[in-house]
C-alpha cells in the first residue's frame, strides 16, 4: 500500500496559509444591535474622549484633596458647602480653598476641585458646613476626561472579535454602525456508503451522519455560515459533481471520510479531477487525523477530514480553524487551563498527538485526566472539557507533570 506522506502541523499550517495570501474576505456594514461575534474589519478609532468632562464615580462633595489632609473622626476639617450638582447638567459652580460641593455618582466636578469625599466619611451639619472625616489624595474617586476612552485612541483593531461589551463601548463612542468581514461560507459533504441521515430507518451496517452536524456547529460556532450539507455515496463521480456544485455557494469546502489509501477512498482524486492547483497536502504528522487531505480550487479551500468523528473535530480545532481564524485576521490566544497530570500518557514519537482530558480539582489544584475511547466514539469529545497536546518531539507525559488543558 502507498504511503503518506506526512508534514508536521506547524509545517501544515505554514503551507496552508501562504496558500491562501490571496484569499480577501467581504466586508458589509451592520448596525452594532447585530454586530455581537462578528469580527472587525477595519480599525475603530475614537473621535471623543469618554467621559467628555471629570465626572464623580461615587456620592459625595467635591473638594480641593489638599483641604482634607489629616481629617480624621476625631479632627475633621470643616468646608463650606457651597451647593449641589445636578445629574446630567454642566457644573456652574466653581471650588475655592476651604470649600466643596455635593455630586452624585457620575455628576461633573465644579471646577477646582480634584477628588470626592464619600458621603459615608462626611457629616453636614448645617446647609452650609460639612464635616470631612477622611482624607482624599488628588484625583481620588474621579474619572478624568479621557480615561476611559481618548481622542484618537484605537478601541478595536481589525479582527477584533465583537463581545456584549465591545457593543456597549462603540454606543459610548457614538457610533451605531460598523463594517464587519462577512461571514466565510462553509459546505459540508459527508461520506461513505454505510453512512446515512439522522431522520432516516437504520438497516444493519448502517451509521447515522454526525460529521456534518458537529462540524457545522463548529464552523457555526467560529463565525462561519454553513451554506451546504449533503450527505454521498463513496463513488468519485457523485462526488467530482457535490465538489462543483459546492464550490459555487463556498469559501471552503469540508469532507469528511475518504481521505485514507483504500480501495474507496476517492477524496483526493475527486478533488484534483475538479481543477487546479488541487491537492497539496495529504497526511499529517499527527493523532487522530494523520490522512488529512489539504487543496485548492481556484482561490478555495477544500480539507478531507477523516470520517472518524473524533479524527473529523480534532482536525477541524487544529488544522481548519487556524485558516478561519487567519483569514479573519482574528486575533486570539486559545484558552487553556495549567492542571497536573494523574496518569502517564504514551505516545509514538515522530507525530503530534491529541488527547481528550477532563479536569477536577483536589487539594485546591487542577489535576487533568485523559478520556479513553477510540476514534469512532464521539463520545470521547462530550465527555471532554478539552484537550492536551503531546509534541512531536515527545515519547509521552508523566504523571506529576503540568500540561495545558486547550478548551473546546
Amino acid at each position: 500500500m502507498q504511503l503518506l506522506s506526512t508534514l508536521s502541523i506547524e509545517e501544515a499550517k505554514a503551507r496552508i496559509t501562504e496558500s491562501f495570501r490571496d484569499f480577501l474576505l467581504e466586508v458589509e456594514e451592520v448596525p452594532i444591535v447585530d454586530a455581537v461575534d462578528r469580527i472587525v474589519a477595519e480599525g475603530i478609532v475614537s473621535a471623543i474622549n469618554v467621559p467628555e468632562f471629570n465626572r464623580s464615580t461615587v456620592d459625595g462633595y467635591a473638594v480641593r484633596a489638599k483641604d482634607s489632609n489629616g481629617a480624621s473622626e476625631t479632627l475633621p476639617s470643616f468646608l463650606n458647602n457651597i451647593g449641589a450638582i445636578e445629574m446630567g447638567e454642566e457644573a456652574q459652580l466653581s471650588i475655592k480653598a476651604g470649600e466643596c460641593c455635593y455630586v452624585p455618582t457620575g455628576g461633573m466636578l465644579p471646577e477646582g476641585s480634584d477628588g470626592v469625599v464619600m458621603v459615608e466619611y462626611t457629616e453636614l451639619l448645617d446647609e452650609r458646613t460639612v464635616c470631612i472625616q477622611k482624607p482624599v489624595a488628588p484625583l481620588e474617586n474621579v474619572l478624568r476626561k479621557g480615561d476611559d476612552i481618548a481622542v484618537g485612541q484605537l478601541l478595536f483593531d481589525t479582527g477584533h472579535k465583537l463581545r456584549s461589551q465591545d457593543i456597549g463601548a462603540l454606543a459610548g463612542i457614538g457610533i451605531t454602525k460598523i463594517r464587519v468581514f462577512k461571514p466565510i461560507r462553509v459546505g459540508i459533504i459527508s461520506t461513505g456508503d454505510e453512512i446515512v441521515g439522522p431522520d432516516e430507518a437504520l438497516k444493519m451496517g448502517q451509521i447515522r451522519d454526525m460529521n456534518t452536524y458537529s462540524l457545522g456547529a463548529a464552523v457555526e460556532k467560529d463565525g462561519c455560515e454553513v451554506v451546504g450539507r449533503a450527505v454521498i455515496k463513496d463513488e468519485i463521480g457523485f462526488l467530482k459533481t457535490k465538489i462543483e456544485e459546492f464550490l459555487e455557494i463556498c469559501d471552503i469546502l469540508l469532507i469528511s471520510g475518504g481521505s485514507s489509501m483504500g480501495t474507496k477512498d476517492v477524496t483526493k482524486d475527486a478533488i484534483n479531477m475538479v481543477g487546479e492547483p488541487g491537492v497539496f497536502i495529504h497526511g499529517l504528522a499527527v493523532k487522530p487525523g494523520k490522512p488529512t487531505i489539504v487543496g485548492k480550487l481556484g482561490r478555495k479551500a477544500v480539507f478531507g477530514l477523516p470520517g472518524q468523528p473524533v479524527s473529523a473535530l480534532v482536525i477541524y480545532h487544529v488544522i481548519v480553524k487556524n485558516l478561519i481564524h487567519g483569514l479573519y485576521k482574528y486575533h486570539h490566544s486559545e484558552a487553556y487551563i495549567v492542571g497536573e497530570l494523574l496518569v502517564n500518557i504514551s505516545s509514538a514519537a515522530g507525530k503530534s498527538h491529541y488527547v481528550m482530558v477532563n479536569i477536577s480539582q483536589e487539594n485546591g489544584r487542577n489535576t487533568v485526566v485523559p478520556v479513553h475511547g477510540k476514534s469512532g466514539m464521539l463520545t470521547m469529545m462530550t465527555k471532554s472539557i478539552g484537550y492536551i497536546k503531546i509534541e512531536q518531539n515527545q515519547e509521552g507525559l508523566y504523571k506529576g507533570q503540568e500540561v495545558k488543558v486547550f478548551l473546546f
